[in-house]
């Protein structure tokens, strides 16, 4: 990896780090989930970096995918197990980091351990050759010791320049069929999932978080109004992630009218709340790491 590129995913993880521990200091009963999510998401742009994606806030059975409205009223309550999600970018080049607390009450300390163990062991693991199956391995072995279970149809990703996903998965169970071995310079999130329900996610109702889908049909579409507005989401956002209270200024329009058109004519993407499918709780935890000759460097 060049030394330039390297220095910029450094600087995003120190960056995307400081915003999430500020995050949970402001994560308390009373508090909307707007003001933290607006709050966490300026501290990234106050420190010199870019929105990777919008703040993820879920909590309790949600697992991921969710981002609050621009009209957002919910609140945080005691005892919420509250997952927040933070990316941030320097040029392109994305840290993407997660933790797990719950407030007033320690029902689900063990599990939130869990995730943050799993997270530990597959760290200390992680090297270049190594097969991504092995690494799940030792996140599933970690979690079940615990009493619980990873959640299977989640992993973590393969980071790349504007890309939040570049195609490797880091699996959360140990699966034969994840034969990638990862090399010098890979950057990867690995985020295990932990649970006390059925060890997987189902698709819930809409997160707000949308992205664009370059493609043919975003070519020749007729309806100008529609071209006109996909045209300034592609040109802000590009290939990231963005908020529905991110498009305000870009829609004059109502742009939740907008957004719903835009996904109806697969213009861009609306992506699902991810929820567990027995309506488990669900903890998390995530560091980026860049692979190295020694084994890897966590940059969160």
């Amino acid at each position: 990896m060049d030394n330039t590129i390297y220095e910029k995913y450094r600087q995003a993880g120190k960056i995307a780090a400081t915003a999430r521990d500020y995050g949970v200091r402001l994560i308390k009963p009373g508090v909307s989930f707007l003001d933290v999510a607006n709050k966490v998401e300026s501290k990234i742009v106050e420190k010199g970096a870019e929105l990777a994606f919008p703040v993820n806030i879920s909590i309790n059975k949600g697992a991921a995918h969710f981002s609050p409205r621009h009209d957002d009223t919910l609140v945080f309550k005691n005892t919420d197990v509250v997952k927040l999600d933070v990316g941030a970018h320097i040029d392109g080049y994305i840290a993407d980091t997660a933790i797990t607390l719950e407030i007033g009450s320690n029902n689900f300390e063990n599990m939130i351990i869990a995730s943050n163990n799993a997270l530990d062991h597959a760290i200390e693991e992680m090297k270049p050759g190594i097969k991504l199956s092995e690494i799940g391995k030792v996140v599933e072995e970690t979690i079940k010791s615990f009493g619980y279970k990873p959640i299977s149809n989640l992993s973590g990703h393969g980071l790349d320049k504007y890309k939040l996903h570049s195609g490797i998965s880091v699996p959360n169970v140990s699966d034969a069929g994840y034969k990638t071995k990862p090399k010098i310079g890979d950057v990867l999130a690995i985020e295990p999932f932990a649970t006390d329900g059925e060890g997987r996610v189902i698709s819930g109702n809409g997160s707000n978080i949308y992205i664009c889908k370059e493609s043919f049909r975003s070519k020749v579409i007729r309806d100008h109004r529609s071209k006109l507005y996909f045209n300034r989401l592609f040109g802000k956002f590009r290939t990231l992630p963005f908020a529905e209270r991110w498009c305000e200024d870009l829609v004059p329009d109502s742009a939740d009218l907008v957004l719903k058109k835009l996904s109806f004519l697969g213009l861009i993407k609306h992506y699902p709340q991810l929820i567990e499918a027995k309506n488990g709780i669900v903890t998390q935890k995530e560091h980026t790491i860049i692979v190295n000759d020694e084994g890897c460097e966590v940059i969160t």
